[in-house]
């Protein structure tokens, strides 16, 4: 019998402020010595009082609004109360009953698995967004039979986002978690650094055999995309083998041991050969009543005027959807082009930069054909000389003007034919390479050490393509004349001869050659022969 799977992610989320959620103490995460930003309020000291960041707000809130949330007029802090080494006043401020943002959605590309299955567009429904506190971070020294606490995490803005139970698979899960993760950084309320703790997303999932829920488990520690997804199909299985075998399913918080850890374990479940990693129980769930949650007696209600949330609006860019249907409406880019330069946003913005120097004037044909070229070197050749060097860096040399007329440069104009009645002169030009793929390879290697302008690299390096054809024709009968075997078999009908005295001329020219007259001007010749 199959079960499906219902599943709800609550997603924390550290957010991107100069200073701390209630103090005036730094929010710097890349701050490797223990407790240095820290203070008698984030630490707990009695007799101090926390006082609202009013950054961290805005943040939330725009975050709400990108995700279609409701802002209600009023909001206020809770305590939820409990004791743990990395929690120094015995209670984390948050919000239960009065969140910042309500009533939200995000919608995804679904999936044709679990109970809500989708192959379009998939509404997920969000609850709630609200803030709270950061906790500190526990650190084991190895072979020590003791921990210590680094309280510099303790108290930064920690915005959780919670979804209602709307999603059906794994790979739906993942997809939610990496969509919300490019609206953030959109926004610009966080760097959502998975490998440093900055987004942190756990799952609740049960299964049953029709729409009732199951017995809700919360799985924690998924701190990458991929521990997502496979904790998930992990889950799944691990409930539906205990259903089948007539066992009950614990209410319970489970943690995620990827694979190199879990191989060192045995199994708490039957073996999953096709997922790499396993989930181990951590604790009983515990339900809000157990938090002893009340108003914050610290902290002022919060009031939000229309004007306010207006003005917060205002301030949201252009997000991730739109981003992709306007550059697929505006340069006619396929799916998956708008989709890299959309992920890769410094990428994307460099892209429009490029297409902006190109001549304002060029026919709608001539442009396409341009912009078609400088995508494909973007997302191909350029990416690969990048590597891990991000297009904001310094480092990198190559101006979107050279680059566009490097682009420029391979589709040099030609010959002119007399344009035809009312059709615009430079929609008649017709286009040859003026630079070998090969060329251009050298040309933007240059381009990408020097930041030269790439027709001083051509010039001084000797690299223009030859073009005349009485040079081209002298080229081929000395080619021709040196393979004389090859001739023999290309009139005997075999094509890889063609091939190899096509390899021989480039050889000799360097790859100056222009690929499309050699290719003409040597079949022309051998056909002669």
């Amino acid at each position: 019998m199959k079960y499906l799977p219902t599943i709800g992610l609550e997603i924390h989320v550290e957010l991107k402020t100069k200073t701390k959620m209630f103090c005036s103490c730094l929010n710097d995460p890349n701050e490797r010595h223990p407790n240095v930003n820290i203070c008698p309020i984030c630490l707990g000291h009695p007799g101090t009082l926390p006082v609202i960041n009013g950054g961290a707000i805005r943040k939330v809130i725009k975050t709400g609004l990108a995700l279609n949330c409701q802002i209600p007029e009023y909001s206020k802090f809770d305590r939820k109360n409990y004791f743990y080494p990395d929690l120094p006043k015995g209670y984390q401020i948050s919000q239960l009953y009065e969140p910042l943002c309500v009533n939200g959605y995000l919608e995804i590309k679904g999936s044709p698995e679990g109970k809500q299955a989708s192959y379009g567009v998939k509404k997920i429904r969000i609850r709630e967004v609200h803030l709270e506190e950061d906790t500190g971070k526990l650190v084991h020294p190895e072979g020590a039979d003791y921990s210590l606490v680094d309280f510099n995490r303790a108290g930064i803005p920690l915005m959780e986002l919670v979804t209602e139970p709307d999603i059906g698979s794994a790979k739906e899960a993942r997809k939610f978690a990496e969509e919300l993760q490019l609206i953030l950084r959109y926004l610009g309320v966080s760097d959502v650094d998975m490998e440093k703790g900055q987004m942190r997303v756990e799952v609740n999932i049960s299964v049953s055999k029709d729409n009732k829920l199951g017995t809700k488990v919360e799985i924690k520690n998924l701190n990458s995309f991929k521990a997502v997804e496979k904790g998930i199909e992990y889950e799944i299985k691990r409930q539906q083998e205990l259903l089948q075998s007539d066992k009950k399913i614990i209410q319970e918080t489970r943690g995620w041991l990827d694979e190199a850890i879990a191989s060192s374990r045995p199994f708490t479940a039957a073996r999953v050969d096709d997922v790499k990693g396993i989930t181990v129980s951590q604790r009983e769930k515990e339900e809000a009543h157990d938090y002893r949650y009340f108003s914050e007696p610290d902290l002022p209600p919060l009031h939000f005027p229309k004007e306010f949330i207006q003005e917060i609006k205002s301030e949201i860019p252009e997000l991730p959807r739109q981003r992709k249907e306007r550059l697929k409406k505006e340069y006619n880019l396929l799916d998956k082009d708008a989709e890299i330069f959309v992920f890769n946003k410094a990428l994307g913005e460099y892209f429009e930069k490029v297409v902006s120097e190109f001549e304002p004037n060029l026919s709608p044909k001539a442009l396409s054909g341009l912009i078609k070229l400088a995508t494909n070197y973007l997302i191909s050749d350029l990416q690969g000389l990048l590597k891990n060097l991000p297009i904001t860096s310094d480092k990198f040399l190559i101006t979107p003007e050279n680059f566009a007329e490097f682009v420029a440069l391979i589709t040099e104009r030609g010959e002119q034919s007399e344009p035809r009645e009312g059709e615009d002169e430079r929609s008649s030009l017709t286009y040859e390479d003026k630079m070998s793929s090969k060329i251009a390879k050298i040309v933007l290697l240059e381009m990408f050490k020097t930041g030269e302008d790439p027709s001083n690299i051509i010039e001084e390096k000797g690299l223009s393509q030859i073009i005349d054809q009485v040079e081209i024709k002298k080229i081929i009968e000395e080619i021709v004349s040196q393979n004389q075997k090859a001739v023999e078999d290309y009139k005997s009908g075999k094509e890889t001869a063609f091939q190899f005295l096509i390899g021989q001329a480039m050889a000799a020219t360097q790859g100056k050659i222009n690929p499309e007259m050699l290719n003409r001007i040597l079949r022309q010749s051998l056909d002669k022969t």
